[in-house]
């Protein structure tokens, strides 16, 4: 027992951190419900927030309000919810895995590398993603392939891994999946009108059917994650004592990378390869003091999806009548931070 301690310090302080990530998950939940109800009412056509009661009680399919938003509104709204939980929630592994403040999906080439393998399938002569489904899964495969490499890479050398080396492979990684990524659309015309919408990172033309073809791979990655939690606490201690305690080191990171992965093709296929959702959202968390994953992954989940309805609502009103696709506002808010933190980390 550590000096001027006592054995009720502990449960002490366990329960502290519980009562912190409680308070963060209400204050969260509100600005969720608020974001919601201003996303709903904003638009070309202004709807009052009562339609969505309407519509869960009293449906009429002869409500032009109710269909704009059945078919419009709702399916964006819930596109920005799941992607944006996704995405902190992939942050925050990435994160912990690393030990990295600037682990994030985008940067790392999990996003271009998703891209990559989700474009060359559509212009296959198989059309492997001919159905919804199975494009979450393309995606989490090319994501984990594209971010194995950079690991690989940044793991060369006498140095070891460093921040630095992760971060420049990482960047190389995604600039090479990105043009292989455009050299196929160049030549596939088709192909580039259908998916540049897409690849640019956007709510706007999301149907249910894309959101719901998510979920499992979205359910799956949440699952992961929170049996590898433990796991990556004790990782957090070092190498070395986390095997001292029983902890699979190469096991728990294999389990981490798929989780991650899996979150971030659910990511990307709903609504493109957004960016720095996954940067922004863990060092917020991380200020809560929570002391374990499992109760940082809530918080997670709930600030990725406020910061990207917060997103998608700031991209349809800036330039209104005008829209700006919402990966622009995340790289607006996200771009910033990134160098901040490469000046603290790499100074």
């Amino acid at each position: 027992m550590m000096p001027g301690t006592t054995s009720n310090t502990l449960p002490t302080l366990r329960m502290q951190a519980c009562g912190r990530a409680a308070a963060a998950a209400l204050l969260l939940l509100l600005a969720i419900l608020l974001l919601t109800l201003a996303h709903i009412a904003t638009g070309p056509r202004p709807v009052a927030p009562h339609v969505l009661h309407e519509l869960i009680f009293s449906y009429d399919a002869r409500s032009f309000d109710q269909q704009v938003l059945l078919r419009l509104r709702l399916p964006r709204l819930l596109a920005a919810l799941q992607a944006g939980a996704c995405l902190g929630m992939a942050g925050l592994l990435l994160q912990t895995l690393l030990r990295n403040p600037l682990g994030e999906p985008h940067i790392l080439g999990l996003n271009a590398g998703a891209s990559l393998a989700v474009v060359a399938a559509t212009v296959t002569p198989l059309g492997l993603i001919a159905t919804p489904a199975l494009r979450p899964l393309l995606a989490a495969t090319g994501a984990g392939i594209s971010f194995s490499l950079v690991l690989l890479l940044a793991s060369s050398g006498r140095q070891g891994l460093t921040a630095a080396k992760l971060i420049f492979c990482g960047i190389a990684l995604s600039t090479l999946a990105g043009t292989l990524t455009s050299a196929i659309l160049i030549l596939n015309e088709e192909t580039l009108q259908q998916m540049r919408f897409w690849l640019v990172g956007d709510t706007a033309g999301v149907s249910m059917t894309a959101v719901a073809a998510a979920l499992p791979a979205a359910g799956i990655a949440l699952i992961v994650a929170v049996a590898v939690a433990p796991r990556l606490d004790l990782l957090a201690l070092g190498d070395n004592i986390a095997a001292t305690l029983g902890v699979s080191v190469g096991a728990t990171r294999v389990l981490a990378l798929v989780s991650i992965s899996l979150f971030c093709g659910a990511s990307i296929a709903i609504v493109g390869p957004i960016g720095f959702v996954g940067l922004v959202v863990p060092p917020l968390v991380a200020r809560l003091r929570t002391g374990r994953l499992l109760l940082a992954l809530p918080l997670a989940a709930l600030g990725g999806a406020a910061l990207l309805i917060a997103a998608d609502l700031a991209a349809r009103l800036i330039l209104s009548p005008k829209e700006l696709p919402t990966g622009a506002m995340t790289g607006l808010v996200g771009a910033p931070v990134f160098l901040w933190l490469v000046r603290r980390v790499l100074k």
